[in-house]
């Protein structure tokens, strides 16, 4: 991190701890053993990609069943509290998964008829485990985190939409000092990916971040992070968002949003420019939307829009596969170099049309004007669906059921270049929580 940016940090985070606080976290502890849970989360997933015109082996389909453990004591009691904690998963597949892919099943090394490894795909584990364990110091309002962490940060995002979460290592500090107001700061070094065995497959050197995000008010609030990863990036996040009420039923919502990334001479950034200098590739990206709402309804209309001479090459460097805060995200991200997109959502709550619990989303997204090695103005489009199902009461309250749908289709130019080929996605996702205590 710049030295600059480590004392507006240090400075950021001294007033917020020197400022009265609106009440105390940590005085409210009830103790190490009073305050702990612990549950498990038992998950069946399946993914299918259906790629069109693919050369054979191209598809990839996988069939996985996890158990999910977060265990937490509550913190001690006194003017500094202390806690632990353990998170980690055990998986194992469902069939032979010989076409596994999609970020679910870890492969073996591929060997040669030698035995020396190569560069081919390995077999997929029949079952594997991942995990570790945390501690957190709290003083008043103010976290101390260090460990294994699943981040939701969104310039270093954990993926928590395949089998199992990405984990990262490393300290985390969290403060809310002053009400409506979040400052943390964090140093990692360590990054997991949902389909990795090893603690550090990534290679994630050092990454530095830091930020908050204010509650002005009822209708706004608003968010800054930033990420320096050493010998990768640096990234910078801001958001705006400010909820308008129409009446007690309708309301309307503005999101503004946007990254800027400059990225390190020996980074990875496969949608870099090809004769760009390493050394000076950068992405600004940014999107507007609104959301209408009324009752169980809402609509959504969004512009999103990716300049510089790469796209947004987010997970490439060990930065998150899930750090995308834009609307515009679904199977695509519509984050090609150049590229401009629009998106028309609808969401309803079938709740209020007597099934509690049931809801459904239908979203179209059309990217345009892709700067790719033969053309500038290759195009991608995605029809989006999603059914999703929470039992609201009864001994199976919680469980989670998700039926989605993509339907992918983009110019040869755009699939050629180095994305992917059109495509038709199917994912289905059972939750079933289990809560010890």
């Amino acid at each position: 991190m710049l030295k600059a940016q480590k004392l507006t940090l240090a400075v950021l985070i001294q007033a917020t701890l020197l400022s009265p606080a609106f009440a105390s976290e940590q005085s409210e502890s009830k103790g190490f053993v009073e305050d702990a849970s612990a549950s498990v989360l038992l998950r069946t997933g399946f993914i299918d990609r259906d790629k069109k015109n693919a050369l054979p082996g191209e598809d990839t389909r996988s069939t996985v069943q996890s158990v999910m453990l977060n265990a937490e004591s509550g913190f001690t009691q006194g003017t500094v509290g202390v806690a632990v904690g353990v998170i980690g998963d055990f998986s194992f597949k469902l069939g032979d998964n010989k076409h596994s892919g999609n970020n679910m099943v870890p492969r073996e090394t591929a060997l040669n008829d030698k035995g020396i490894p190569t560069k081919g795909i390995g077999a997929p584990y029949d079952q594997w485990t991942r995990g570790g364990g945390y501690v957190k110091v709290r003083a008043s309002n103010t976290t101390l985190t260090y460990g294994t962490q699943v981040l939701d940060i969104p310039v270093l995002a954990s993926n928590t939409a395949r089998m199992v979460p990405e984990y990262f290592t490393g300290t985390l500090l969290t403060s809310h000092e002053i009400k409506n107001l979040e400052v943390i700061a964090g140093e990692f070094t360590k990054d997991q990916m949902s389909d990795q065995i090893a603690t550090d497959q990534n290679h994630l050197k050092r990454a530095y971040v830091w930020g908050t995000k204010y509650k002005f008010n009822d209708q706004l609030t608003g968010s800054y992070y930033g990420l320096d990863s050493k010998d990768a990036l640096k990234r910078h996040y801001a958001d705006l968002n400010f909820k308008q009420p129409l009446s007690d039923k309708s309301s309307l919502t503005y999101d503004l949003s946007g990254y800027h990334t400059k990225w390190d001479k020996n980074a990875s950034v496969s949608s870099a420019k090809p004769d760009v200098d390493p050394s000076d590739r950068s992405n600004n990206i940014w999107a507007f939307s609104t959301t209408y709402s009324h009752g169980p309804h809402s609509v959504m209309l969004a512009y999103q829009q990716s300049t510089g001479n790469s796209g947004y090459a987010y997970n490439e460097n060990a930065d998150g596969f899930q750090s995308v805060y834009l609307p515009n995200s679904y199977l695509s991200d519509f984050n090609g170099r150049g590229e401009k997109s629009a998106q028309v959502q609808y969401n309803v709550d079938l709740g209020a049309f007597g099934v509690p619990g049931l809801s459904f989303t239908t979203a179209y997204v059309y990217g345009w004007d892709i700067n790719t090695k033969t053309t500038q103005n290759a195009k991608e489009s995605e029809f989006f669906n999603q059914l999703k199902y929470t039992v609201q009461s009864g001994f199976a309250k919680g469980v989670n059921l998700r039926l989605r749908e993509s339907i992918y289709r983009n110019s040869y130019a755009y699939s050629s270049d180095y994305y992917m080929k059109d495509t038709n996605e199917t994912r289905i996702f059972l939750d079933i929580p289990i809560k010890f205590f």
